[in-house]
């Protein structure tokens, strides 16, 4: 009997096998679809949150970590970027980024993270957690856009956590 749930999913350039519902994020400072505390905000401190996860899938070289914000006017705004993170790591730590990671930019044009700011109303923000079966052959500050891309095919886990925040 086996102890774990495997989908295959057949994507262009091949079939990939996915371990299904066992890659968790969570976070010690909110609860899922709860709101960020402040701290973690451009009107806080605006440093990282901490992050766990657990449920790596078996075959995975490397995470990437995206936050972004798909309430932002116009676009899904990104918050942060962190890919190559070692699949050893279980966290990353409040106002840190893992070490040998590289961090893409933002759309705050900075290679690091940048906290919830929303211009009105409350908005949701997606911490994204990815398993690869591979590392990505990308430079640090690179974008989304191109973690995305680099990622494509590579994909063999995935949990999000969100958050939302409003200003006061």
């Amino acid at each position: 009997m086996y102890s774990k749930l495997f989908i295959l999913l057949t994507l262009i350039g091949g079939i990939v096998q996915m371990d299904a519902a066992i890659l968790q994020i969570k976070s010690e400072a909110f609860k899922d679809s709860q709101p960020i505390p402040s701290k973690y905000t451009c009107d806080g401190e605006n440093i990282s949150p901490p992050l766990q996860w657990s449920g790596i899938p078996q075959g995975t070289k490397s995470l990437v970590l995206i936050v972004d914000d798909p309430d932002a006017p116009k676009k899904a705004w990104t918050h942060w970027v962190v890919f190559n993170i070692a699949p050893t790591l279980t966290e990353i730590k409040e106002g840190e980024y893992p070490k040998g990671a590289y961090q893409g930019i933002n759309d705050f044009k900075h290679p690091s993270y940048g906290g919830p700011c929303p211009p009105s109303g409350s908005h949701r923000y997606y911490f994204k957690l990815f398993a690869l079966n591979d590392t990505l052959k990308l430079s640090p500050g690179a974008t989304k856009e191109q973690v995305e891309k680099a990622m494509q095919h590579h994909i063999i886990g995935q949990a999000q956590l969100i958050g939302t925040y409003s200003r006061k």
